[in-house]
């Protein structure tokens, strides 16, 4: 099972960026469909965008246009840009994987710890 370790929250205004990361353990990553998720205070976990093994992309209608996830295969890493983000934005965001593009989508893929960003001026 891989294991995952988010990084890159933090606080932020609103209309700023942040990057975040998920570094993924061993060397299988090129064939994994990779997620982000987020959860905000007491509401549901929301699939935010999708990377598979080939590049293809998905997102959320909240957050196209606004933000970007790309996968580094070298370095066994993917990212979420989150540019012009809003107070709405807040959660702790996980990423999950799965070799299997379904698992991911359904939230039944490997998970991180999370990591938090806080949208607030």
């Amino acid at each position: 099972q891989v294991q995952l370790v988010e990084s890159g929250g933090g606080l932020v205004q609103p209309g700023g960026s942040l990057r975040l990361s998920c570094a993924a353990s061993g060397n299988m990553f090129s064939i994994y469909v990779m997620g982000w998720y987020r959860q905000a205070p007491g509401k549901q976990r929301e699939l935010v965008a999708t990377i598979t093994s080939g590049g293809n992309t998905n997102y959320a209608d909240s957050v196209k246009g606004r933000f970007t996830i790309s996968r580094d295969n070298a370095k066994n890493t993917v990212y979420l840009q989150m540019n012009s983000l809003k107070p709405e934005d807040t959660a702790v965001y996980y990423c999950n994987a799965d070799p299997d593009f379904y698992t991911v989508v359904t939230a039944r893929g490997s998970w991180g710890q999370g990591t938090q960003v806080t949208v607030s001026s």
